[in-house]
């Protein structure tokens, strides 16, 4: 008989995610999730079995963690380039999208994730800019400029309005 979870692996998973974005892949390991979660090293070792199935489960998480955030600001947003706008904030609002994107590079199952929720995004994008191939152009644009954006803003990259650009392609 299988003893009761104290902390349930969505909580252990989003502690991991967090110092893995926050601190990087070097930063994660069974010791020092184990003092950041509170379970002890050798529960994380039986719930994972390694290392690198500990950090792809939270990376992993996290992707699944964007596509419901994705998915629920779909549905709330406005058709218009207003909604679009607004969208784009709802996504961003639970994960560091250029942190969990450069820690899924290494990993090809990943990666294809990655690419599944950019074309997600981009068609969601496209349908708020007027459908049809100008909106899908757009769209790919704006999901550039979006991504460009959240990767220098802590640089001083402020300068650009993305919502002025996204009115101005609609």
């Amino acid at each position: 008989m299988t003893r009761t979870k104290s902390i349930p692996d969505a909580d252990v998973l989003r502690t991991i995610l967090d110092h893995l974005l926050l601190l990087g892949d070097k930063a994660v390991t069974f010791a020092t999730m184990a003092i950041a979660t509170g379970l002890a090293a050798p529960t994380l070792v039986q719930r994972f079995r390694s290392r690198d199935q500990m950090v792809h489960a939270a990376l992993d998480a996290g992707w699944s963690l964007l596509e419901h955030q994705t998915e629920l600001a779909h549905g709330t947003a406005l058709v218009s380039a207003k909604g679009a706008a607004g969208f784009l904030k709802e996504v961003s609002a639970q994960v560091d999208i250029p942190a969990l994107w450069a820690a899924s590079l290494r990993n090809r199952v990943l990666q294809d994730r990655a690419k599944q929720w950019r074309s997600r995004v981009e068609l969601v994008l496209a349908v708020r800019l007027g459908g049809g191939i100008r909106g899908r152009d757009a769209a790919g644009l704006i999901f550039a400029a979006w991504q460009g954006r959240m990767l220098w803003d802590s640089a001083g990259g402020k300068s650009f309005r993305l919502g002025d650009a996204i009115k101005r392609s609609a």
